[in-house]
């Protein structure tokens, strides 16, 4: 085992002021602990996952309790002194020098994973236990959930480019069996299909980025990757900008960044809690982390990777603003969500991209709580009414008080309402942008605050007001389901006066200061106050964005059809169509997988089995000449005439035993006359 511990080390500096971490002791060096907790509920669930009376539900719940003990302590150490320390253990070496670690480790960054992953993972699996009550395969749903978690932990708590590619591939393939799940399903197969394969796309880059980076500075360590390029090295600098944008685009296929961000409102085809613990604190922000944990390579824009950050910004851009535009169309709520997903993705991209390493990830951390309360709130709703259509839906505040008033806490705080953690995080990414001199883009993201507000306005206004349009009765849900709104509603309100610019809370600090507990100083742009001024047009655009949204929607009509009738022309066909990214992309797949299948086929029949087929009528040609010349006539023939004549020969001897005792005696005289005459005449 080797072990860094950086006791005392100065991480960063603020007017002067070292900030200062400790080694956080036993928490610390048993951090591992969280990173095999869910493989072994994952194995324990398969075992016996079936005899229980939550199908292995209350395993993985368990697994989970265990972690949030371990980052709960380790989170509250790092607010109150700072932990830093990275403990690995070698596997294999490459060569001499390259060497492969596996490990954890503990730095403001990871330890605000860890608490995300699990806190919100925890309710998620509470939910679930709820939600999947009477559903199919519910053990295996628990167990594949369970090795979700671990593969995102083991992301997230990765010290190397190795252990988070493993981890990498392990969310990959578990949210490949999840978003599948119902796989009696066509369309849910097809969906899990499409999110494999366009992330195996993207993982490419990873891959050859990780490659690229390891051999090139001699380790895959983030520690030293930091040190590296806060040193400028000149074996780094020669490679960072195409490694790190092979690294970017792997990042694209995880979080969703336009174009490669296709996959992932079809991924809703999995149960409602795979969406919400995908979408809140797994897999989609896996790509945001990555970027943030190889900040120093694009942190300046004079050296390094930074010449990629304009490519990234471009791309942030279009994600938050254009697909967001997308769930204005989309009738399934949990497709609304989505959209709504991948545009918050691009705020945090494009603000890590700008250079706003605290914006971007102060954002991730509060979308994680009210995203997953509005996916859980969907749920809710899908499990009262049995669809996950909004024009079967409409009046639900009356029957789902609890399920209302929560998801309109998540849509406030999504929206960027103040004083909801939304408003704090998206009004620093806006401030940054400012600082960094991306005007334009800041008045883009003010623009999709507008329309954050207005598609969700019509989310809350058709599932919850006017009257009920579906079918059956609805109800609201049991407590074990309503629980985690309560508990995800309440971070959702409070989380975002944790990074209050200029405000420090009394022995903790802030966000900020916890999460630049690293080895190397991010030197991001923090405001020292807020600007008021900004925060007031992003708050009205949020504001005119519910007040136009509610005319629109408030008013009921007969049908949620004549309700939701509103159209921009041009517009809305186009986003009907998804601007045909969809369909560029299926006629790219169809026209490469088409010939290339057609190929396969004819080099299968025409080659491969010509080949065979000429093999197998040789072998049998000669075959018949073993079996007709070789055995046939030499070797059974050979043992044929034996057989034969020793047949022959006792069929002639067997004449000579008749029984007779007379022709015996006079067999015996003739023969000893014989041997007379032999002796005397002969011998």
């Amino acid at each position: 085992m080797r072990g860094f511990l950086y006791d005392l080390a100065i991480l960063a500096v603020d007017e002067g002021k070292a900030i200062e971490a400790g080694d956080g002791g036993f928490w610390a060096d048993t951090a591992g602990i969280m990173l095999i907790t869910p493989f072994i509920a994952f194995l324990a669930i398969l075992a016996v996952g079936k005899k229980l009376k939550h199908n292995g539900g209350e395993i993985a719940v368990a697994a989970l309790a265990i972690n949030l003990l371990w980052a709960s302590v380790l989170f509250v150490m790092n607010m109150t002194g700072g932990v830093l320390t990275e403990t690995t253990f070698e596997i294999a070496r490459i060569g001499s020098d390259l060497v492969f670690e596996l490990g954890w480790a503990v730095d403001g960054l990871s330890i605000m994973m860890y608490f995300l992953v699990n806190f919100v993972g925890l309710l998620v699996f509470i939910y679930a236990i709820g939600y999947m009550k009477g559903d199919v395969r519910v053990h295996w749903f628990f167990a594949a959930f369970s090795l979700f978690a671990g593969a995102m932990l083991i992301l997230v708590g990765a010290p190397n480019l190795v252990q988070l590619i493993i981890g990498w591939e392990g969310v990959g393939l578990a949210s490949y069996f999840l978003i599948g799940f119902y796989w009696d399903d066509l369309d849910n197969v097809k969906a899990g299909n499409k999110a494999f394969m366009t992330n195996k796309v993207a993982d490419v880059g990873l891959i050859l980025g990780a490659i690229i980076l390891g051999v090139s500075i001699g380790t895959f360590d983030f520690g030293e990757l930091s040190k590296l390029a806060a040193e400028h090295d000149e074996a780094l600098g020669a490679v960072a900008l195409v490694g790190g944008l092979l690294l970017f685009f792997g990042a694209m296929g995880k979080s969703a960044q336009f174009p490669l961000h296709i996959w992932l409102p079809d991924a809703m085809a999995g149960p409602t809690p795979v969406s919400a613990l995908m979408h809140a604190a797994t897999m989609v922000t896996a790509g945001i982390y990555l970027m943030a944990r190889t900040f120093p390579l694009f942190q300046n824009f004079d050296d390094l990777a930074g010449d990629g950050r304009m490519w990234m910004v471009a791309i942030g851009t279009i994600t938050l603003f254009a697909i967001g535009l997308l769930a204005l169309v989309a009738d399934d709520i949990k497709k609304v969500l989505a959209y709504s997903t991948v545009s918050q993705l691009g705020y945090m991209m494009t603000a890590v991209a700008a250079g706003g390493y605290t914006a971007g990830l102060f954002h991730l951390f509060t979308h994680a709580f009210f995203k997953a309360l509005l996916f859980l709130g969907a749920g809710s709703v899908i499990h009262a009414v049995h669809s996950n259509n909004m024009s079967d839906m409409g009046g639900l505040r009356k029957y789902m008080p609890t399920t209302y008033w929560t998801f309109v806490v998540g849509s406030l705080a999504l929206a960027g309402i103040i004083p909801l953690a939304g408003f704090w995080s998206k009004d620093e990414i806006l401030a940054t942008l400012g600082h960094e001199g991306f005007t334009l883009v800041m008045w883009i993201a003010i623009a999709g605050a507008f329309v954050t507000a207005f598609y969700m306005t019509r989310a809350v206004a058709l599932t919850f007001h006017g009257e009920y349009k579906g079918h059956g009765e609805p109800h609201e849900s049991p407590p074990i389901m309503t629980g985690p709104l309560v508990a995800l509603a309440i971070p959702s309100m409070l989380f975002g006066f944790l990074n209050v610019p200029g405000l420090s809370l009394p022995g903790i600090g802030n966000f900020t200061e916890w999460l630049g507990v690293r080895v190397v100083a991010m030197g991001d742009y923090h405001p020292e106050s807020v600007d008021w001024g900004l925060a007031a047009i992003g708050l009205a655009a949020a504001l005119l964005g519910i007040a136009l949204g509610w005319r629109l929607w408030g008013p009921d009509k007969d049908t949620q059809a004549a309700r939701d009738r509103f159209n921009v022309p041009v517009l809305y066909p186009l986003l009907r169509r998804k601007y045909y990214i969809d369909d560029a992309a299926l006629g790219i797949v169809g026209a490469t997988t088409g010939p290339i299948a057609r190929f396969i086929d004819w080099t299968n029949t025409y080659i491969f089995d010509g080949i065979v087929n000429a093999v197998g009528g040789m072998t049998k040609w000669l075959g018949g000449i073993t079996y007709n010349f070789l055995d046939q006539l030499g070797v059974d023939g050979v043992f044929n005439g034996l057989s034969a004549a020793a047949d022959s020969a006792g069929s002639s001897v067997r004449k000579l035993q008749t029984g007779r005792v007379q022709q015996y005696a006079s067999g015996f005289v003739a023969g000893a006359l014989i041997l007379v005459v032999l002796f005397v005449f002969v011998i």
